[in-house]
């Protein structure tokens, strides 16, 4: 069934076009429901806040004044060598006693030679032809120690008129009459010859002749300033030396 709407009547309306109205009324109806129940809702959240306004956070109670800095100075809280050490007089009395202790006591307990003695005798002539001099020393040797004395080594040091300085070897015993034949001033208050590998006993004494050559003349060995046996005994960190 149909309707028709013409300029001056009015027909029917089918039925199809009353069920799209219908459908129409329900959306309506629909819709309304859904706004109200969205403003239920939003009052329903509304209300719990307000009962139950939140509470604002309690600040903490106030705490004791803050103290007074005080002036910390990291010099003076570790020390410093105005405040730890004594004064400098007492300081520099103390270095200098301890030197003088432990020069007394390395004065003390120096090495000493074990053996002393002395040069007795001198006699000296010139070589021909070879600008040497060749010299005969009479010593005496003593032995202070309280063991033997061993020598191992014996030579002769010339100092000239110019300071320069002249060493040899003791010459071997056995060459002695030899060179007392040819030089016989040599043979003068000589004595049996003193070479190494002799040995004194403790408290004892031995005199003996050594004779050297220096590349001199006689003249030179007469104006010298000094002339010097030294004598290393075996097992002694210093030689014996005797000067005339």
């Amino acid at each position: 069934m149909a309707a028709t709407v013409t300029l001056d009547k009015v027909t029917k309306v089918t039925a199809p076009e009353r069920s799209f109205a219908k459908h129409m009324e329900t959306l309506e109806a629909v819709e309304a429901k859904s706004e109200v129940v969205s403003r239920l809702r939003v009052q329903l959240n509304r209300k719990p806040m307000a009962e139950n306004p939140v509470t604002p956070p309690v600040s903490p109670p106030p705490g004791p004044p803050p103290k007074a800095q005080t002036d910390f100075r990291i010099g003076e809280e570790f020390g410093t060598a105005r405040r730890t050490l004594p004064p400098a007089g007492i300081v520099l009395m103390c270095i200098a006693a301890v030197a003088v202790i432990l020069g007394a006591v390395a004065y003390f307990n120096r090495p000493k030679p074990q053996a002393a003695g002395s040069i007795d005798f001198v006699n000296a002539v010139e070589v021909p032809g070879q600008n040497a001099t060749m010299v005969a020393v009479t010593l005496t040797l003593h032995n202070s120690g309280q063991g033997s004395l061993w020598i191992h080594t014996l030579k002769a040091q010339l100092t000239d008129a110019d300071g320069k300085t002249f060493d040899d070897e003791a010459a071997s015993g056995v060459d002695f009459d030899r060179y007392f034949q040819a030089f016989p001033v040599l043979k003068e208050n000589a004595q049996p010859p003193l070479s190494p590998e002799t040995k004194l006993l403790p408290r004892a004494e031995q005199r003996g002749t050594i004779i050297v050559s220096f590349p001199v003349t006689k003249d030179a060995f007469d104006r010298r300033k000094s002339v010097a046996l030294i004598i290393q005994p075996y097992d002694q960190p210093l030689p014996v030396v005797l000067t005339k």
